[in-house]
């Protein structure tokens, strides 16, 4: 198998016995996490460090719990959007392989940011587990392993594309789009800096440089650039493709934010915290937007308190101002502008890929 030749000499090869013309999403999955298997094994025998055999189990365990562990969606979607860029044609196992590598490269990064935005806020739990940093004997040990996570990712590119026309770019675009994240957490945490909380910072245009920084390039634009440089394609050229997807970003996240409030706790899978961690969220501006001065004032006195009793209070003002409503009709806005936005996009599989996209979040709960 192709595949099989991209495994360092000493590694018992793994089955990856699939036909590339009818996996189905279970098997894109198994596919995919095998390929994880593959990368993490070439890494443990990186012929740059001599590992110890303590060093080795301790980056295994460490790439373990919190390499794979979410819900894949980034890393996915690299191989369906480049499903979609080549329209219906048979993918090789070998285009399988990189795509799925250049998925696991997006979750790297997705690790990288979390185990160390966990250690700054100071989180205890992180997708239904204690946060790497709080494992004992970890600590701030997880600070390190953080960097080695971001490492790992010039590691595996170095790896798997160097000869590739595209190289360059795809280190480039690694680059850029940590530089972009990293200033988007920047943002963020100095607006909530303690001692210092300012509800009359909270604008519009704020929550948007932070959601278009933080998360929409890495979480939306990323997997796509991965998918449109492996099918040949320069950037430059899809300045819109990159717009479009950070307006996804930012609806994705304002979705976030109204469900962290109103959001069925069962069904999102956490208990809302924006309130009591005096968060930049969609739902408090606009909030803040449409309250008059008595209105302002329960928000100034009772938002970024952890007392159950003055969170209730900010919820029922949120009700008061029927924000349910609001939310409903920046919805459908924002549906309608995004379809307007792909169906001007002269290829039709670009079109798909974003179409692909936007499918999986409009009225989403959770």
């Amino acid at each position: 198998m192709v595949i099989l030749t991209r495994i360092v000499v000493s590694l018992p090869p793994p089955s990856l016995h699939f036909s590339p013309s009818s996996v189905s999403m279970a098997d894109l999955k198994s596919t995919f996490l095998k390929v994880y298997t593959v990368l993490k094994s070439e890494l443990l025998e990186d012929p740059a460090f001599e590992f110890t055999d303590d060093s080795r189990q301790w980056v295994e365990r460490m790439l373990d719990y919190n390499v794979p562990g979410g819900k894949l969606n980034r890393g996915l979607s690299v191989i369906d959007s480049y499903k979609l860029l080549k329209e219906g044609k048979e993918l090789s196992e070998d285009e399988i392989f990189l795509a799925s590598a250049l998925g696991w490269c997006i979750e790297w990064l997705q690790a990288y940011f979390l185990v160390l935005d966990d250690i700054m806020d100071n989180s205890h739990t992180r997708r239904g587990q204690p946060c790497w940093f709080r494992v004992p004997k970890v600590g701030i040990i997880a600070a390190n392993d953080g960097v080695l996570l971001r490492n790992h990712i010039p590691r595996i590119l170095r790896k798997h594309f160097r000869g590739k026309p595209y190289y360059v770019d795809l280190l480039d675009l690694f680059n850029e789009v940590e530089f972009q994240t990293a200033s988007g957490q920047m943002i963020d945490l100095i607006t909530t800096l303690e001692g210092e909380k300012d509800l009359s910072k909270y604008t519009l245009s704020l929550h948007r440089r932070i959601v278009q920084y933080k998360t929409a390039y890495y979480s939306f634009y990323l997997p796509v650039a991965c998918a449109l440089l492996m099918a040949g394609e320069n950037l430059d050229n899809h300045i819109e493709v990159q717009n479009t997807l950070v307006e996804m970003g930012t609806y994705f996240q304002v979705q976030d934010d109204y469900l962290d409030c109103f959001g069925n706790p069962e069904t999102i899978g956490k208990i809302g915290t924006d309130i009591e961690d005096f968060k930049c969220s969609w739902v408090v501006v606009k909030a803040l937007e449409f309250s008059n001065e008595d209105q302002k004032k329960v928000l100034y006195e009772n938002y970024g308190k952890p007392d159950p009793a003055n969170v209730a209070k900010v919820k029922a003002l949120y009700n008061e101002l029927n924000l349910q409503a609001v939310f409903a009709e920046y919805e459908s806005k924002s549906y309608e502008n995004l379809v307007n936005s792909i169906e001007a996009h002269p290829s039709k599989a670009v079109q798909a890929v974003l179409k692909s996209f936007l499918a999986k979040i409009y009225k989403r709960h959770k």
